[in-house]
């Protein structure tokens, strides 16, 4: 017997959450009916899909042959739907976007909000983590990336350029000895990315200006600007950030500044959901828009 939508439906959702229980919450079905779904499935196919170790579930040789069929059909079906609820003036449904947390806290907030002014029948989710999202096992519909991903059947948008700067609270740089060039820095404390934790080798700022030692560090953008905002120390920001921190300055504007860029990255599958081209064209303008904005005012 082939297996159905509804049966694929649980098995992507195991195969994701690598958990009955977690894929039951997803599914909002009870976790002992997922597995006996999950085992009515592989008697089916007369197949062992998933094997239990310490780990959770984790899929066989033969799990993995039909992941690759299950996201084709996902595909298929969420295109279906977007080809007709893109038909229709506004969106609905949900939307999840996954973003480092620089972006989702800076940035994705107020865009998505503007969006769902427009779109009120619409769920927008910010999936803000310190990695790269993993669009191929869909824990987003669309990732904002800081480089170009070039593996995998992914669409890759580029979105916008952004600035980064260092900067320090005045009330810092009164306390402590100036910092006129490069070479002065090492006598401040450098606020930073966990070196071993830089998830994309676009934001190792600081080695890149020479810098090999990070005093206070976290692998969130957020802590390290509360870290500075204190007075602690040192770091690299991004310009948008700064209207939210307005007690920080910008230093050595003229032998540091850093040009970065954001990338829109999206199933390739998707290319045809009406739907979703929608909401990426209204993102990518957002951000464009709100980055422009912020930096402005971050200069007045």
């Amino acid at each position: 017997m082939n297996p159905n939508w509804d049966d694929m439906r649980i098995f992507l959702a195991v195969a994701r959450e690598e958990s009955l229980s977690s894929a039951g919450r997803i599914l909002k079905i009870d976790p002992a009916t997922v597995g006996r779904r999950i085992a009515r499935l592989e008697a089916n196919l007369d197949a062992l899909l998933f094997t239990k170790s310490q780990q959770g579930y984790v899929l066989t040789a033969a799990g993995e042959r039909l992941l690759d069929h299950g996201l084709q059909a996902e595909e298929a079906m969420r295109a279906a739907a977007g080809a007709v609820a893109g038909s229709t003036k506004s969106l609905s449904g949900q939307i999840r976007i996954g973003a480092p947390d620089g972006s989702a806290n800076y940035l994705l907030p107020q865009v998505c909000a503007k969006i769902s002014d427009a779109n009120p029948d619409l769920d927008i989710q910010i999936l803000a983590l310190p990695r790269i999202i993993n669009l191929s096992r869909r824990e987003a519909d669309m990732a904002l990336t800081v480089s170009a991903p070039t593996a995998g059947k992914l669409l890759v948008k580029k979105v916008s350029d952004y600035k980064l700067h260092m900067v320090a609270t005045h009330e810092y740089l009164e306390r402590h000895d100036p910092i006129r060039s490069l070479s002065d820095l090492k006598g401040h404390r450098l606020i930073g990315y966990i070196p071993d934790m830089i998830f994309d080798r676009e934001l190792d700022y600081l080695n890149d200006i020479g810098i090999d030692r990070v005093a206070l560090a976290s692998n969130s953008v957020s802590v390290q600007l509360r870290q500075v905002s204190l007075g602690t120390g040192v770091c690299v920001a991004h310009d948008f950030t700064l209207p939210f921190h307005p007690n920080l300055r910008k230093i050595l504007t003229d032998q540091v500044s850093l040009t970065r860029s954001f990338y829109l990255v999206r199933h390739q599958g998707d290319q045809r959901n009406e739907r979703l081209n929608r909401f990426a064209n209204a993102l990518t303008q957002g951000i464009r828009d709100e980055v422009a904005r912020l930096e402005a005012d971050a200069d007045a």
